[in-house]
This record gives C-alpha cells, sequence and structure tokens, in this order.
C-alpha cells in the first residue's frame, strides 16, 4: 500500500509496530515484583486481622495452643499490630517534637512529660487504659486489640520522638538560611527542609522501634481485667505459653519465628527505607559515599504503574506546598528578653504542675502506704538507677566504635542491619532459663547477674542511633580528615566523636529509659518453680501488679518517673543543649 502524501515541510507521522506496542504495555520484572510486594502488604493485612471482630472466648481458645502450625498466623497478628502502632507513633512524633522544638514556652513543658512518659513502664499504661478500650466493644477482641496496640505503641514511640527533635533543633544554619530565603511557609518549611534532614535518623530509630516493639510484646499480648487475663493470638502469648510450660522446643519454634518475621521485615520495609533516606543525607558532595541499596526499592522506582501513582501524588503534594508570596523573608528573631521571660513563666508552670501532681500522689497514698515504705521504695530506685547508668555506660563503650565503624560503610550496613534487628527483638523473657538456671546452680547473686537482662534490648538504641550518625558526616569532613591524616585518638576527637555526638545522646536518653522500663521483666524472672529476685523498683512494680495492689503500682511507678525527671534534668539535658551548640556540623 502507498504512503499517503505529504504536504511541504510536513512532519512525518510513524507508528510503532504492533509488537512494540504490546512489549510496551507487557508488564516487566520490575512491575511483577512491585506487584509482589504490595500483594504480601494485602495478604499481611488480610491475615492479621482475622479474628478481630470475634469473641474474647473465641480468642482465648486458640491464643492458648502450642501448636507451631498456628505460627505463621499468630506471627501476621503480631506484625500487623506493630505496623500500626509504628504508624501511630509515627503521626504522634511529627507532631509532639516539632512542637516542642519550635515553641519554646511548650518546650519547658512537653520535655518533661516525654521524660516521665518513656519511664513509665508498660504495665502502668495497661492498666490506665485497659477499661476505657475494653468497654468500648464488650465481650469483643478488638478491644483487647486496641490495647495492645496502644501497649507496643508506648514501647516505639519516644526514641523516634527525641530523634525527630534533636534533628530540628540541630538544623544546620544554611539549611535555615535556605528555608528563609525560598520564603517557605511553615508547612512547606516542615515537609521540605526539616523532615528531610531529619529522616536518616528517623528511619533507624523506626527500624529500633520495631525491634523494641517485640522486646515487650509479651506484656502487650497478655491483658489483665480485673482478677481476669486475656490472651490474644500472636508471637508473644506463644512465647508466654511456651515458658509457662517449659517447653523449650516451643521456644525455639517462636525464636525461628520472629527471625523470618524480621528478615522479611528488614527485606521488604526497613531496606527500602534506608536506601531512600540515604538521599536526603546532609551533605554537598554528591556522589562522595556509596549509596546503600534495595532490590524493593529498584523495583518500586522502576514499575511503570507505581511511577503512574507516584507521580500523581507528586503534583497533588506539590499543589499543597507551594510557597507563600508574602512570606517574610529573613523575619527578625524575637527579642531574648521576652523569650527567657517566656521560658520562665512556662518554666512555672510546669513547676506547679508537678508540684500539684506529687501532692495528689502524696494525698492518694497518704493511707496505704508509710513513710518507712516510701523511704524503701526510695532506696530501691536508688538500685535501678545505678544499675541503668552503669549498663548504659557499658553499652557506650562496646556500641559507638562498632556503630561508627558500620555507618562508615554501607556494605557492612547491609549485613549488620537484620543481625542488630533481630537481636533487638529478642525478648529478655527467652533467656530467663539461662539466667536462673545459672543463678541457682552456682548461687550467683541476682542483683549483679540479673542486670544484664535490662540492657538487653535497649542496647540497641545507642548502636542504631551512632550508625545513622556516622552514616550522615558529611563527604567533605571525610575528605578534609584524609587530607590532614588524622588517625587514631586524633580522628575520633575531631571528627568521630563530635560527628555522633548528637545522635548517641538520642540513644542514650533512649536507652536509659528503657532500661527503667526493662526493669519490670528483668529484676523478677521465673522459670518453672524457680523465682529470682534482684533488689529494685522493676521487681516492687512486678510483685504490686502481680497482687492487684493499686497504690503500691502507683507508688512504684511515680518514684520511677520521678528518679528519671531529675536524672534526665541534671544530666541529659545539659548534654543535649551542649549537642546543639558546640557540635553542629555545619
Amino acid at each position: 500500500m502507498r504512503e499517503p502524501r505529504r504536504g511541504a515541510g510536513e512532519p512525518r507521522l510513524t507508528v510503532a509496530p504492533l509488537s512494540v506496542q504490546a512489549s510496551r504495555r507487557a508488564p516487566t520484572r520490575w512491575d511483577l515484583l512491585a506487584f509482589g510486594v504490595v500483594m504480601a502488604g494485602f495478604v499481611l493485612v488480610a491475615l492479621g486481622s482475622r479474628g478481630v471482630l470475634g469473641t474474647l472466648e473465641e480468642s482465648a481458645a486458640v491464643a492458648a495452643s502450642l501448636d507451631p502450625t498456628r505460627l505463621p498466623w499468630y506471627a501476621a497478628r503480631t506484625s500487623l499490630r506493630m505496623i500500626v502502632a509504628l504508624v501511630l507513633s509515627t503521626l504522634f512524633t511529627f507532631g509532639y517534637a516539632t512542637l516542642a522544638a519550635k515553641n519554646r514556652r511548650a518546650r519547658a513543658f512537653l520535655l518533661p512529660l516525654l521524660d516521665i512518659l518513656q519511664s513509665v513502664p508498660i504495665l502502668g499504661f495497661v492498666s490506665a487504659v485497659v477499661v476505657l478500650f475494653m468497654s468500648l466493644t464488650p465481650g469483643r477482641v478488638l478491644g483487647a486489640e486496641l490495647v495492645a496496640v496502644f501497649a507496643i505503641f508506648t514501647s516505639q514511640v519516644w526514641n523516634m520522638t527525641f530523634s525527630l527533635y534533636n534533628s530540628l533543633v540541630t538544623l544546620p544554619r544554611e539549611l535555615d538560611e535556605l528555608a528563609r530565603s525560598y520564603r517557605l511557609g511553615p508547612w512547606m518549611r516542615f515537609w521540605r527542609v526539616e523532615l528531610p534532614f531529619a529522616l536518616p535518623p528517623l528511619v533507624w530509630n523506626a527500624m529500633m522501634s520495631m525491634s523494641g516493639g517485640w522486646f515487650f510484646v509479651v506484656a502487650a499480648e497478655s491483658i489483665s481485667v480485673g482478677r481476669s487475663t486475656v490472651d490474644l493470638p500472636g508471637v508473644g502469648t506463644y512465647i508466654a505459653a511456651a515458658l509457662t510450660a517449659s517447653d523449650l522446643g516451643a521456644v525455639g519454634w517462636a525464636v525461628l519465628t520472629m527471625a523470618v518475621v524480621i528478615l522479611l521485615y528488614d527485606v521488604l520495609l526497613f531496606r527500602p527505607l534506608v536506601a531512600w533516606s540515604a538521599r536526603f543525607r546532609y551533605d554537598t558532595t554528591a556522589g562522595h559515599v556509596e549509596e546503600p541499596r534495595s532490590l524493593v526499592l529498584e523495583a518500586l522506582r522502576r514499575s511503570r504503574w507505581v511511577d503512574a501513582l507516584a507521580g500523581r501524588a507528586a503534583r497533588l503534594a506539590r499543589r499543597r506546598t507551594r510557597p507563600r508570596p508574602d512570606a517574610a523573608v529573613g523575619a527578625a528573631p524575637p527579642d531574648p528578653t521576652t523569650l527567657r521571660r517566656r521560658d520562665r513563666a512556662w518554666g512555672g508552670f510546669a513547676a506547679v504542675v508537678a508540684t500539684a501532681s506529687l501532692l495528689l500522689v502524696a494525698r492518694y497514698l497518704q493511707s496505704e502506704v508509710s513513710p518507712a515504705e516510701v523511704g524503701h521504695v526510695l532506696l530501691l530506685g536508688v538500685y535501678t538507677m545505678v544499675r541503668v547508668l552503669v549498663l548504659v555506660a557499658l553499652a557506650s563503650l562496646v556500641w559507638v566504635p562498632v556503630g561508627v565503624m558500620v555507618g562508615l560503610r554501607p556494605r557492612l550496613t547491609a549485613w549488620v542491619q537484620p543481625l542488630a534487628q533481630f537481636l533487638a527483638a529478642f525478648p529478655a523473657n527467652l533467656l530467663f532459663p539461662l539466667a536462673v538456671w545459672a543463678i541457682v546452680r552456682y548461687g550467683l547473686d541476682p542483683n549483679v547477674w540479673l542486670s544484664p537482662l535490662m540492657i538487653l534490648g535497649t542496647q540497641w538504641y545507642i548502636l542504631f542511633n551512632v550508625t545513622a550518625g556516622a552514616a550522615g558526616i558529611p563527604g567533605e569532613l571525610r575528605d578534609a580528615a584524609a587530607n590532614l591524616q588524622l588517625k587514631g585518638w586524633l580522628w575520633w576527637r575531631k571528627l568521630g566523636l563530635p560527628a555522633v555526638f548528637p545522635t548517641f545522646l538520642t540513644g542514650a536518653i533512649t536507652a536509659s529509659g528503657g532500661a527503667w522500663n526493662a526493669s519490670i521483666v528483668a529484676e523478677l524472672v521465673h522459670w518453672g518453680n524457680d523465682k529470682v529476685e534482684a533488689a529494685g523498683l522493676g521487681a516492687y512494680i512486678v510483685k504490686a501488679t502481680e497482687a492487684g495492689d493499686q497504690a503500691r503500682i502507683v507508688l512504684g511507678i511515680a518514684v520511677m518517673s520521678l528518679f528519671v525527671v531529675v536524672l534526665n534534668r541534671a544530666f541529659w539535658q545539659p548534654l543535649q543543649r551542649r549537642a546543639s551548640q558546640g557540635y553542629r556540623l555545619e
């Protein structure tokens, strides 16, 4: 057939062959891999939500089984609870940390409150909300699921909040000037400047939060309502039942299931997030450092249908975050005298609230607890505080050098990341048989040898935060250190330690708070008929909880909160001010 005649200068129209058009429409391997990832998410939701609307009797019947074939369903239930809690933790972090960092008046109240919240044991949170959530759906599993999600949320959120707050208060000055010069409003400034700067350490802390949720999952899935207990199907309940039955085989199946789930987390969720967040690393030398890679992230980037959906979402986001033409450029900062006056006012308000709270607690306990017992509980608080400080110091000596080494080597990070997640998620309960056997067999002192169980799950906060800080060292500083031939202790003193100091503080503070929280499972342990106890606040709170003594539960939590607040105000906060003023890499 002849080709149609064209006019002078008219472009020739070409049509791709049908085979080429078909190949463009056919799914590629990246489309298939991205589809598999999305379907894995749907399967998790479908399998994990099965039975959520059932009755408590049906849930208790299936939760008590030690049949290993039920573990995939238990793992899906636990994983869904933890992911929902992680999403809620992220939303809470965005609001709370931003308000504390931006509003100096609110900071005087929010930071001490955050100290108290991170120190309250998970049993205290469960006791406070169990009646509320269970009454929303009487006799149904959904209310107990809400309690479990809230309990896991309280084990995840605090280190994420501290991480974002620390990043916001240490924002480099040139990024602040950039936001002002482009007239970015508060909303766009947060999403385009501040959050991207904070993303790398925030992702590492989210990873640690997920692992920290495993550490307390046993307490979260076993809910006490009055004198009865509601056990939800999950890996935590399975571990508790296996320990009660002294079934080491079931414990082994639980550990294997946890390892598989954590590996899937790493491959499908956290490794893509770490690789994606690396693009926001604060560095002016492009391509200087080898970026972490993820096959899943590569598939999502190369998939055509994912790209089409992401393009539409990006266009919608650009419409919502346009620069404000009327925004002031380089607005003058508030008067320092006015700020100091406001800070004193809010500090006074926080002191009044704290004093009123202490008086209310004292009035409540006046008729229930004698002054001698209060003094005894304060002494128990000193014992636990000494353990916490010694353990955090020892963990810092070990994990700061390791974290710097891992953070500076992306290939090593790819190997260490899943291993660290598994070790961070490893519940201390699984080491109870070994600890109790060794202490009873060799007559060891529980006050010393139970202490490592407190730091078992919380030491990883230090490793994860230091790794994130080392990975964020700008390339030009590494070049400068190499050109100046900084080596050994001189390199650590001039570059390594100052670079990771802000993120190390975030990890140390959350590790300290987590160790206080972990004392409720580490200072009083059971295995079969044997019970080993260390003198401390954690053991006191657990015994009061087992006895249903509400007054002594309140006393234990109040004393623990008092110790944590005083320690943070006298020790950690001065170090945080030092980090924000003298250790900026700019």
